[in-house]
Protein backbone atom coordinates (compact mmCIF):
# COMPACT_ATOMS: atom_id res chain seq x y z
CA UNK A 1 0.00 0.00 0.00
CA UNK A 2 1.37 3.21 -0.86
CA UNK A 3 0.91 5.88 2.24
CA UNK A 4 0.51 9.23 1.10
CA UNK A 5 3.27 11.65 2.46
CA UNK A 6 2.41 14.90 3.87
CA UNK A 7 4.01 16.79 6.41
CA UNK A 8 7.17 15.58 8.12
CA UNK A 9 7.34 14.54 11.91
CA UNK A 10 9.64 15.42 14.60
CA UNK A 11 11.26 13.99 16.92
CA UNK A 12 14.01 10.70 16.94
CA UNK A 13 13.80 7.44 17.08
CA UNK A 14 13.17 7.69 20.75
CA UNK A 15 10.30 10.43 20.86
CA UNK A 16 7.29 10.49 22.49
CA UNK A 17 5.14 12.43 19.92
CA UNK A 18 4.67 12.87 15.84
CA UNK A 19 3.66 16.25 14.31
CA UNK A 20 2.03 15.14 11.19
CA UNK A 21 -0.54 16.36 9.36
CA UNK A 22 -3.88 15.07 11.61
CA UNK A 23 -6.03 12.56 10.01
CA UNK A 24 -9.36 14.13 10.62
CA UNK A 25 -11.87 11.98 12.66
CA UNK A 26 -15.29 13.55 13.07
CA UNK A 27 -17.05 11.13 15.78
CA UNK A 28 -14.45 8.86 17.24
CA UNK A 29 -12.87 9.75 20.60
CA UNK A 30 -10.16 7.32 21.14
CA UNK A 31 -8.60 7.22 18.50
CA UNK A 32 -6.07 9.63 17.16
CA UNK A 33 -4.06 9.63 13.77
CA UNK A 34 -1.26 11.58 11.94
CA UNK A 35 -0.28 10.90 8.06
CA UNK A 36 3.78 11.73 8.94
CA UNK A 37 7.02 11.23 6.35
CA UNK A 38 6.71 7.86 5.47
CA UNK A 39 4.46 6.41 8.24
CA UNK A 40 1.23 6.94 9.75
CA UNK A 41 0.64 7.37 13.90
CA UNK A 42 -1.86 5.97 15.56
CA UNK A 43 -2.78 6.43 18.89
CA UNK A 44 -5.63 4.21 20.94
CA UNK A 45 -6.55 6.92 24.54
CA UNK A 46 -7.47 4.90 26.98
CA UNK A 47 -11.08 4.47 27.81
CA UNK A 48 -10.78 4.41 31.51
CA UNK A 49 -8.16 7.35 31.63
CA UNK A 50 -8.56 10.08 30.11
CA UNK A 51 -5.51 11.69 30.21
CA UNK A 52 -3.65 8.90 29.45
CA UNK A 53 -2.85 6.79 25.38
CA UNK A 54 -3.72 3.16 26.07
CA UNK A 55 -1.06 2.08 22.86
CA UNK A 56 1.11 3.83 20.37
CA UNK A 57 1.57 2.44 16.81
CA UNK A 58 3.49 3.66 13.93
CA UNK A 59 2.18 1.91 10.61
CA UNK A 60 5.06 1.61 7.88
CA UNK A 61 4.51 0.23 4.49
CA UNK A 62 6.03 -3.41 4.41
CA UNK A 63 7.85 -1.72 0.85
CA UNK A 64 9.42 1.10 2.67
CA UNK A 65 12.45 1.26 4.93
CA UNK A 66 11.77 1.95 8.49
CA UNK A 67 11.69 5.84 9.21
CA UNK A 68 15.18 6.30 10.91
CA UNK A 69 13.20 9.33 13.12
CA UNK A 70 10.22 8.51 14.36
CA UNK A 71 8.17 8.10 17.63
CA UNK A 72 7.73 5.98 20.66
CA UNK A 73 4.82 3.01 19.25
CA UNK A 74 4.63 -0.44 18.46
CA UNK A 75 6.12 -0.68 14.72
CA UNK A 76 3.66 -2.46 12.30
CA UNK A 77 4.30 -3.25 9.05
CA UNK A 78 1.16 -3.45 6.85
CA UNK A 79 -1.00 -3.98 5.04
CA UNK A 80 -1.26 -7.22 7.69
CA UNK A 81 -0.88 -10.27 5.95
CA UNK A 82 -1.06 -13.04 8.59
CA UNK A 83 -3.29 -11.46 11.16
CA UNK A 84 -5.35 -12.71 14.60
CA UNK A 85 -8.25 -11.63 15.35
CA UNK A 86 -10.07 -12.62 18.28
CA UNK A 87 -13.49 -11.68 17.93
CA UNK A 88 -16.21 -12.22 15.32
CA UNK A 89 -17.41 -8.18 14.97
CA UNK A 90 -13.45 -7.76 13.41
CA UNK A 91 -13.36 -11.11 11.07
CA UNK A 92 -17.11 -10.02 9.90
CA UNK A 93 -15.57 -6.39 8.96
CA UNK A 94 -12.50 -7.67 7.78
CA UNK A 95 -14.06 -10.04 5.74
CA UNK A 96 -16.43 -7.31 4.08
CA UNK A 97 -13.55 -4.65 3.38
CA UNK A 98 -12.44 -7.52 1.15
CA UNK A 99 -8.83 -8.38 3.20
CA UNK A 100 -10.95 -11.99 5.10
CA UNK A 101 -7.20 -13.90 3.33
CA UNK A 102 -5.41 -12.14 5.41
CA UNK A 103 -6.56 -13.36 8.80
CA UNK A 104 -4.72 -16.80 9.39
CA UNK A 105 -5.87 -17.30 13.12
CA UNK A 106 -8.38 -16.79 15.79
CA UNK A 107 -8.88 -17.26 19.34
CA UNK A 108 -12.30 -17.96 21.14
CA UNK A 109 -13.71 -19.33 17.87
CA UNK A 110 -16.85 -20.80 19.33
CA UNK A 111 -18.06 -17.08 19.68
CA UNK A 112 -17.31 -16.95 15.48
CA UNK A 113 -19.93 -17.81 14.16
CA UNK A 114 -19.32 -16.97 9.99
CA UNK A 115 -19.31 -20.00 8.60
CA UNK A 116 -16.28 -19.21 6.88
CA UNK A 117 -14.24 -19.31 9.66
CA UNK A 118 -15.70 -22.06 11.12
CA UNK A 119 -14.99 -24.03 8.12
CA UNK A 120 -11.41 -22.82 7.43
CA UNK A 121 -10.40 -23.37 10.65
CA UNK A 122 -11.68 -26.83 10.58
CA UNK A 123 -9.75 -27.13 7.57
CA UNK A 124 -6.68 -25.44 8.84
CA UNK A 125 -6.61 -23.18 6.58
CA UNK A 126 -7.05 -20.75 9.96
CA UNK A 127 -5.10 -21.73 12.81
CA UNK A 128 -7.70 -21.98 16.11
CA UNK A 129 -5.08 -20.83 18.84
CA UNK A 130 -7.61 -21.40 22.20
CA UNK A 131 -9.08 -19.20 24.18
CA UNK A 132 -8.56 -15.72 24.24
CA UNK A 133 -6.98 -15.55 27.56
CA UNK A 134 -4.73 -18.24 27.45
CA UNK A 135 -3.87 -18.80 23.85
CA UNK A 136 -1.78 -21.36 22.42
CA UNK A 137 1.56 -19.69 22.65
CA UNK A 138 3.61 -22.51 20.88
CA UNK A 139 1.11 -21.98 17.81
CA UNK A 140 1.03 -18.10 17.75
CA UNK A 141 5.03 -19.02 17.89
CA UNK A 142 4.63 -20.88 15.44
CA UNK A 143 2.70 -19.09 12.82
CA UNK A 144 4.57 -15.72 13.60
CA UNK A 145 1.63 -13.29 12.84
CA UNK A 146 2.67 -9.41 11.89
CA UNK A 147 0.21 -8.65 14.71
CA UNK A 148 -3.25 -9.75 17.00
CA UNK A 149 -6.17 -8.08 17.42
CA UNK A 150 -8.08 -8.00 20.64
CA UNK A 151 -10.12 -5.99 22.84
CA UNK A 152 -8.91 -4.32 25.69
CA UNK A 153 -10.59 -4.99 29.27
CA UNK A 154 -10.12 -2.76 32.44
CA UNK A 155 -7.78 -4.20 34.68
CA UNK A 156 -7.10 -7.11 32.47
CA UNK A 157 -3.69 -8.09 34.24
CA UNK A 158 -2.14 -7.93 30.73
CA UNK A 159 -1.75 -9.70 27.92
CA UNK A 160 0.92 -12.39 30.23
CA UNK A 161 3.36 -14.50 27.69
CA UNK A 162 1.93 -13.14 24.44
CA UNK A 163 3.27 -9.49 25.39
CA UNK A 164 6.43 -10.79 25.53
CA UNK A 165 6.67 -11.94 22.20
CA UNK A 166 7.73 -8.85 20.28
CA UNK A 167 4.12 -9.08 18.17
CA UNK A 168 2.26 -6.02 17.74
CA UNK A 169 -1.04 -6.05 19.80
CA UNK A 170 -3.60 -3.91 18.47
CA UNK A 171 -5.96 -2.86 21.44
CA UNK A 172 -9.57 -2.46 19.65
CA UNK A 173 -10.97 -0.35 22.03
CA UNK A 174 -13.88 0.78 19.24
CA UNK A 175 -16.36 -1.37 21.39
CA UNK A 176 -15.35 1.23 24.07
CA UNK A 177 -16.53 4.57 22.23
CA UNK A 178 -19.71 6.48 23.38
CA UNK A 179 -21.25 6.98 20.78
CA UNK A 180 -22.34 4.86 17.12
CA UNK A 181 -20.91 6.55 14.94
CA UNK A 182 -17.78 7.14 17.02
CA UNK A 183 -17.47 3.07 16.66
CA UNK A 184 -18.07 3.00 13.62
CA UNK A 185 -15.46 4.83 12.50
CA UNK A 186 -12.67 3.07 13.44
CA UNK A 187 -13.38 1.36 10.51
CA UNK A 188 -10.98 4.03 9.21
CA UNK A 189 -8.17 2.92 11.19
CA UNK A 190 -8.43 -0.92 10.29
CA UNK A 191 -8.49 0.30 6.75
CA UNK A 192 -5.30 1.35 7.14
CA UNK A 193 -3.88 -1.93 8.93
CA UNK A 194 -5.15 -4.22 5.76
CA UNK A 195 -4.34 -2.02 2.90
CA UNK A 196 -8.32 -0.65 2.53
CA UNK A 197 -8.22 3.15 3.53
CA UNK A 198 -9.91 4.18 -0.01
CA UNK A 199 -12.69 1.41 0.41
CA UNK A 200 -12.78 1.97 4.45
CA UNK A 201 -12.99 5.65 3.92
CA UNK A 202 -15.69 5.29 1.39
CA UNK A 203 -17.79 2.88 3.63
CA UNK A 204 -17.33 4.97 6.93
CA UNK A 205 -19.00 8.16 4.65
CA UNK A 206 -21.82 6.01 3.45
CA UNK A 207 -22.89 4.81 7.07
CA UNK A 208 -22.31 8.32 8.51
CA UNK A 209 -24.09 10.24 5.92
CA UNK A 210 -26.87 7.35 6.16
CA UNK A 211 -27.21 7.56 10.18
CA UNK A 212 -27.18 11.51 10.33
CA UNK A 213 -30.30 11.49 7.50
CA UNK A 214 -32.02 8.96 9.47
CA UNK A 215 -32.05 10.95 12.51
CA UNK A 216 -33.07 14.11 10.69
CA UNK A 217 -36.12 11.84 9.69
CA UNK A 218 -36.53 10.78 13.21
CA UNK A 219 -36.63 14.28 14.71
CA UNK A 220 -39.78 15.03 12.90
CA UNK A 221 -41.66 12.29 14.44
CA UNK A 222 -45.11 13.68 16.36
CA UNK A 223 -44.35 11.51 19.45
CA UNK A 224 -41.96 10.07 21.52
CA UNK A 225 -43.23 6.29 22.20
CA UNK A 226 -41.84 5.24 25.60
CA UNK A 227 -39.51 2.17 25.50
CA UNK A 228 -37.59 -0.01 27.86
CA UNK A 229 -35.28 -2.59 26.54
CA UNK A 230 -34.10 -5.93 27.13
CA UNK A 231 -34.94 -9.03 29.79
CA UNK A 232 -33.66 -10.04 33.28
CA UNK A 233 -31.28 -12.18 33.86
CA UNK A 234 -31.32 -13.72 37.17
CA UNK A 235 -31.18 -11.58 39.78
CA UNK A 236 -30.48 -8.65 37.34
CA UNK A 237 -32.02 -6.56 34.48
CA UNK A 238 -29.08 -5.14 32.29
CA UNK A 239 -30.42 -1.73 31.05
CA UNK A 240 -28.35 0.86 28.63
CA UNK A 241 -27.38 3.45 30.42
CA UNK A 242 -28.83 7.19 29.24
CA UNK A 243 -25.36 7.90 27.36
CA UNK A 244 -24.32 4.48 26.29
CA UNK A 245 -24.29 3.47 22.68
CA UNK A 246 -28.06 2.27 22.97
CA UNK A 247 -29.18 4.82 24.45
CA UNK A 248 -27.67 7.21 22.04
CA UNK A 249 -29.44 5.33 19.13
CA UNK A 250 -32.60 5.15 20.88
CA UNK A 251 -32.58 8.78 21.44
CA UNK A 252 -31.66 9.26 17.90
CA UNK A 253 -34.50 7.72 17.00
CA UNK A 254 -36.86 9.80 18.71
CA UNK A 255 -38.38 7.37 21.48
CA UNK A 256 -38.73 8.33 24.85
CA UNK A 257 -36.53 5.74 26.55
CA UNK A 258 -37.20 5.21 30.57
CA UNK A 259 -33.81 5.88 31.61
CA UNK A 260 -32.81 8.79 28.89
CA UNK A 261 -31.43 10.40 31.98
CA UNK A 262 -29.54 8.51 33.19
CA UNK A 263 -25.62 9.87 32.86
CA UNK A 264 -24.01 6.11 32.34
CA UNK A 265 -21.86 5.59 29.32
CA UNK A 266 -21.91 1.58 30.17
CA UNK A 267 -24.78 -1.42 31.24
CA UNK A 268 -26.72 -1.14 34.29
CA UNK A 269 -26.99 -3.95 36.76
CA UNK A 270 -30.32 -3.25 38.55
CA UNK A 271 -32.98 -5.04 40.28
CA UNK A 272 -35.76 -6.41 38.22
CA UNK A 273 -38.29 -5.12 40.70
CA UNK A 274 -36.62 -1.33 40.01
CA UNK A 275 -36.57 -1.64 36.36
CA UNK A 276 -40.33 -2.80 36.51
CA UNK A 277 -41.67 0.23 38.22
CA UNK A 278 -40.51 2.08 35.75
CA UNK A 279 -40.82 -0.04 32.85
CA UNK A 280 -44.68 -1.14 33.62
CA UNK A 281 -45.97 1.51 31.32
CA UNK A 282 -43.69 1.94 28.63
CA UNK A 283 -45.50 1.42 25.19
CA UNK A 284 -42.73 -0.01 23.77
CA UNK A 285 -40.57 -3.09 24.48
CA UNK A 286 -37.24 -4.19 22.83
CA UNK A 287 -35.55 -7.29 23.75
CA UNK A 288 -32.43 -9.27 22.94
CA UNK A 289 -31.30 -12.95 23.16
CA UNK A 290 -29.46 -15.27 21.65
CA UNK A 291 -31.44 -18.48 21.27
CA UNK A 292 -32.55 -21.42 18.56
CA UNK A 293 -36.15 -20.84 18.84
CA UNK A 294 -37.92 -17.17 18.74
CA UNK A 295 -39.92 -16.19 22.31
CA UNK A 296 -43.51 -16.25 22.66
CA UNK A 297 -46.01 -14.07 24.59
CA UNK A 298 -46.17 -17.93 26.30
CA UNK A 299 -42.03 -17.84 27.16
CA UNK A 300 -41.66 -14.29 28.40
CA UNK A 301 -44.77 -14.78 30.88
CA UNK A 302 -43.12 -17.91 32.30
CA UNK A 303 -39.76 -16.26 32.58
CA UNK A 304 -41.00 -13.41 34.90
CA UNK A 305 -44.52 -13.62 36.35
CA UNK A 306 -44.43 -9.40 36.57
CA UNK A 307 -43.58 -9.07 32.58
CA UNK A 308 -47.62 -9.74 32.23
CA UNK A 309 -48.33 -6.61 34.22
CA UNK A 310 -46.16 -4.42 31.78
CA UNK A 311 -48.56 -2.57 29.20
CA UNK A 312 -46.16 -3.33 26.21
CA UNK A 313 -46.78 -6.98 27.44
CA UNK A 314 -50.73 -6.41 27.67
CA UNK A 315 -51.03 -4.81 24.31
CA UNK A 316 -48.62 -7.29 22.20
CA UNK A 317 -46.04 -4.19 21.60
CA UNK A 318 -42.88 -6.48 22.04
CA UNK A 319 -40.20 -6.61 19.51
CA UNK A 320 -37.63 -9.51 19.43
CA UNK A 321 -33.75 -9.82 18.30
CA UNK A 322 -32.91 -13.08 18.42
CA UNK A 323 -28.94 -13.10 17.59
CA UNK A 324 -29.15 -16.68 17.01
CA UNK A 325 -30.90 -16.11 13.73
CA UNK A 326 -29.44 -12.28 12.61
CA UNK A 327 -26.22 -11.28 12.48
CA UNK A 328 -26.57 -8.34 14.88
CA UNK A 329 -23.30 -8.84 16.50
CA UNK A 330 -21.34 -8.72 13.11
CA UNK A 331 -22.78 -6.04 11.04
CA UNK A 332 -24.49 -3.47 13.62
CA UNK A 333 -21.00 -2.11 14.99
CA UNK A 334 -19.90 -0.68 11.65
CA UNK A 335 -23.30 0.12 10.31
CA UNK A 336 -25.50 1.73 13.33
CA UNK A 337 -27.48 3.26 10.48
CA UNK A 338 -29.07 -0.30 10.21
CA UNK A 339 -29.72 -0.66 13.20
CA UNK A 340 -31.03 2.98 13.74
CA UNK A 341 -33.47 1.90 10.87
CA UNK A 342 -34.93 -0.68 13.02
CA UNK A 343 -35.79 1.61 15.53
CA UNK A 344 -37.52 4.36 13.58
CA UNK A 345 -39.69 1.54 11.84
CA UNK A 346 -40.44 0.20 15.45
CA UNK A 347 -41.42 3.68 17.10
CA UNK A 348 -42.28 5.57 13.76
CA UNK A 349 -43.53 3.11 11.48
CA UNK A 350 -45.27 5.95 9.56
CA UNK A 351 -41.67 7.83 8.78
CA UNK A 352 -40.74 4.08 6.57
CA UNK A 353 -43.46 3.11 5.50
CA UNK A 354 -41.72 0.92 3.21
CA UNK A 355 -38.85 -0.67 5.26
CA UNK A 356 -38.67 -4.23 6.40
CA UNK A 357 -37.38 -4.75 9.90
CA UNK A 358 -33.60 -6.09 9.52
CA UNK A 359 -32.77 -7.62 13.19
CA UNK A 360 -36.22 -7.01 14.65
CA UNK A 361 -39.65 -8.95 14.58
CA UNK A 362 -42.68 -8.21 16.43
CA UNK A 363 -43.89 -10.59 18.58
CA UNK A 364 -47.17 -11.85 16.93
CA UNK A 365 -48.45 -14.63 19.41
Amino acid sequence: MALAISTSCGGGSASSSAEGEEIPLRYAELLKMSQCDGYVYVQVLNPWDSTSVLHSYVLVDKTAPLPSSRPKGDIIRIPLTNSVVYSLVHCALIDEIGAYEQIKGVCDLRYITMDKVQADARSGKIRNLGEGLNPNIEDVIDMSPDAILLSPFQNSGGYGRLSKLGIPIVECADYMETSALGRAEWIRFFGLLYGRQQECDSIFREVSDRYESLKTLAATARRHPSVITDLKYGSTWYVPGGKSTTGMLLADAAADYIYKDNESNGSLALAPEVVFERAIDAEIWMIRYTQAVSKTYDDIAKEYASYTRMKAFENKNIYSCNTELVPFYSEVPFHPDRLLEDYIKILHPELLPDYQLKYYERIEK
